[in-house]
């Protein structure tokens, strides 16, 4: 086996080699053309002839004009055959084969063609025609070398192996795993389905700023960065809530944003520092319509972009045709844990939750109260034992600072998570519309962060004002399209569905 520092002089050699064979075809003048425009895909010419015997097809003289990447490459003396790859998707897997001959294309265009490179992109025109085996092909009468590439392919075997590698450099990805671009075609209409379900279903869909004076919409340590023409701190927002929630006091009644947000804390398999999440808001609409709507929005989205309802991830089953399980955090820990009557009792939650390993110094035990103790107890013990669809409601109303408060017990709010594999997918609420008390939480929240808590909010003075000219009753909710999209390709990292994941800099 090639030590890397064997492997790097061989990229090294190789890449000096291309470099020549550019600079030939620059001396030629026809290095980079630009007006090559195939006729066909490789998955259309497949699904239209491949049925054909190849007595049938021969007969028919079908031209056909197709380019794409070349990925393998077998010379023959008088006769070659190269690969091509296009971006169209099928059982050849964007792929068609290219037969090159003396006969048909000119000894000194196959001869140039023999010293082509694998990675190159390349145009072919001729007519169809079956092989000995029966493999659709075009037999070349005109060939061009459209794009050199200066760098050598993965292993045609193996692709890119190394994981970070794949991420890193995406565009290699793609190029050398086909199910690398089925993902991304996946998670592409599922979020176009997703978009027209919204539209669909009345609601509106609006831009709100990515810029924001004040960081809102969520418990989460912000992005920070500087205005010149301002000379004003701004911040990448954390989430549109209040924005669209400023639309509902305006007038529109149904609002929704498929946005990018930024939170600066840490990286894992479920978090990237830039997201995308669906936020919408409806006017009239409680927490139990939104948890009725966002049922329905899942299952929509699952069978646009798999076809099913029924789901594999991590070869487990996942079942998202049956109604979604509700429970409140109680009702959650009493079903999956062993606490039984102490889930009511803080001083045995206290106890319990210290000896998972959380500190009375950094978690402040002490001075929570039972509802917030009740959600550390679930946060730890009942989380990943969540694997089917299950709505979690009724969350403290000291965590909760935009929710609307329960009437007959103020203590929690009408808000829930939604659960699937032990994953949080969205969070939303009856919205708070009491200007009052929204002013009371916001002061909370400030007096939270002067005390150290860097997640807290900041006191939004003009989103006060906003609720003073009123806002009807509102619900809303925030689903997380990448974490959606992770289910829904059965893929185990949420940099597997962002194309261009955050890195740490090379170098």
């Amino acid at each position: 086996m090639s030590t890397p520092e064997h492997s790097a002089a061989d990229d090294n050699q190789l890449m000096a080699e291309r470099r020549d064979k550019l600079a030939a075809l620059r001396q030629q003048g026809i290095a980079f053309p630009n007006d090559v425009k195939p006729a066909h895909r490789a998955a259309d010419l497949f699904a239209q002839y491949d049925g054909l015997r190849k007595q049938e097809l021969d007969p028919q003289a079908i031209e056909v004009s197709v380019a794409g990447r070349m990925m393998l490459k077998r010379v023959m003396g008088k006769a070659s055959f190269a690969t091509l790859q296009d971006a169209s998707f099928g059982p050849s897997g964007g792929r068609i084969q290219v037969y090159v001959t003396n006969d048909a294309v000119g000894e000194e265009l196959h001869s140039a063609f023999k010293h082509w490179d694998l990675g190159d992109i390349v145009a072919a025109h001729g007519t169809l025609f079956k092989t000995k085996t029966g493999e659709l092909s075009v037999h070349a009468t005109q060939l061009r070398l459209v794009t050199k590439s200066l760098r050598p392919l993965p292993d045609k075997f193996h692709g890119v192996a190394d994981q970070e590698l794949k991420y890193r450099q995406r565009y290699v990805d793609l190029i050398t795993d086909e199910s690398a671009r089925q993902r991304f075609v996946a998670r592409s209409k599922a979020v176009s389905g997703i978009r027209q379900f919204m539209v669909e279903h009345g609601f509106l869909e609006v831009e709100t700023p990515m810029l924001h004076p004040i960081p809102g919409g969520a418990n989460a340590k912000p992005f920070i960065t500087h205005h010149n023409a301002l000379d004003q701190e701004m911040f990448l927002r954390i989430a549109p809530e209040l924005y669209l929630k400023r639309l509902i006091v305006g007038g529109f009644e149904k609002v929704f944003e498929i946005n990018r947000s930024y939170r600066n804390e840490g990286i894992s398999v479920r978090h990237n520092p830039e997201f995308t999440m669906m936020e919408f808001y409806a006017a009239w609409w409680n927490y139990q319509d939104l948890m009725d709507y966002t049922e329905q929005l899942i299952r929509d989205a699952a069978l646009k972009a798999c076809g099913s309802l029924q789901l594999s991830y991590g070869g487990q089953a996942v079942d998202l045709a049956q109604p979604f399980e509700r429970l409140t955090i109680r009702q959650a820990i009493v079903k999956h844990t062993e606490a039984g009557a102490h889930v009511d009792d803080a001083a045995w939650l206290t106890q319990a939750l210290k000896k998972l390993g959380l500190s009375e110094d950094k978690d402040r035990l002490s001075t929570r109260s039972l509802a917030s103790l009740q959600v550390l107890y679930f946060e730890e013990t009942v989380e990943d034992k969540l694997w089917q669809p299950t709505f979690i409601m009724e969350h403290p109303t000291e965590i909760s600072p935009l929710a609307r408060a329960n009437d007959q017990r103020p203590e929690v709010t009408e808000r829930f998570e939604l659960y699937i594999t032990g994953r949080e997918f969205g969070n939303g609420f009856s919205e708070l519309n009491d200007a009052q008390e929204q002013a009371a939480r916001f002061h909370q929240q400030a007096q939270a962060k002067d005390a150290g808590d860097d997640e807290a909010m900041f006191f939004d003075a003009d989103f006060v004002r906003a609720l003073e000219y009123g806002m009807p009753p509102t619900g809303g909710c925030g689903i997380g399209i990448d974490r959606l999209m992770m289910l829904l390709t059965d893929s185990p990292s949420i940099r597997d569905v962002i194309l261009f994941p955050a890195l740490r800099r090379e170098g």
